[in-house]
């Protein structure tokens, strides 16, 4: 699908996987509405890629509506990129044996599964009654799970549950969303070169990449943001979940 000139939403997209893919994503023409928190960075970026900042809490209905509504304004809603979540490690039981605070479990769940629902949702009100194009397309919509999604480690219950269930909605929601011309697709990345890896020593980051068959490092967001590009422009990818990940499978810890 051509993206030149339609609109573009990346929640997260203040940093990591989501700002690559706004800036992929400006230099294809789309004009991108990055959607992050308030204490963000996210309206100097916008600023710096000449698109603009909608604050939000992508748990928060009306504040993503808002923000759909601002990307829409100005050209059709063609495009919209879920990488907003959070990663906080829990165990189910604590050091003394106690049940670990469910609402950590819970607020896992709410922004990484409910929030990428609710801009799912939001976002395909808006793009369904747009134009098509010439080929029938309305949008794309890419999500992004984990390959804790299949692999979960020790600490990840939470984790790998909320992306277990962004990977379990990509199909039917594709479904549904077929007659309106809407694909849905998610990218499931492995060990990415993120914020959070970044506070990590670099013994501990080449640690990692060294578990990677190949190649042996980690993962770049400019290497999602390039197969978030590709899931837009092939028109036959839909309800699917790709792995990212160098052929990875992740140990129990």
């Amino acid at each position: 699908m051509d993206i030149s000139g339609a609109s573009a939403l990346v929640t997260g997209g203040a940093s990591g996987l989501g700002l690559a893919t706004a800036r992929a994503l400006t230099a294809q023409g789309a004009r991108v509405t990055i959607v992050d928190l308030p204490t963000s960075s996210g309206a100097a970026i916008a600023a710096e890629l000449g698109g603009t900042f909608a604050a939000a809490d992508v748990t928060d209905p009306a504040q993503v509506a808002a923000a759909v509504q601002n990307a829409a304004g100005a050209s059709p809603l063609r495009v919209v990129i879920n990488c907003a979540g959070i990663a906080p490690p829990a165990k189910v039981l604590d050091r003394d044996g106690n049940p670990s605070p469910l609402a950590g479990f819970a607020k896992i769940i709410q922004v990484n599964l409910i929030g990428t629902y609710n801009v799912i949702s939001q976002a395909a009100a808006v793009i369904a009654k747009t134009e098509p194009t010439a080929s029938g397309d309305r949008g794309v919509i890419v999500n992004t799970a984990s390959v804790a999604a299949f692999e979960g480690q020790i600490g990840q219950p939470a984790y790998s549950a909320s992306k277990g269930g962004v990977h379990a909605m990509t199909l039917p929601i594709a479904r549904e969303l077929a007659r309106y011309g809407i694909r849905v697709c998610t990218i499931a990345p492995g060990i990415m070169e993120t914020p959070m890896l970044a506070g990590l020593p670099q013994t501990a980051q080449d640690s990692l990449g060294e578990q990677v068959p190949y190649p042996a490092r980690l993962g770049t967001p400019q290497e999602y943001a390039k197969l978030a590009l590709s899931i837009i422009d092939n028109g036959y990818l839909n309800g699917e979940t790709i792995r990212l990940d160098g052929a990875i499978r992740m140990a129990p810890r």
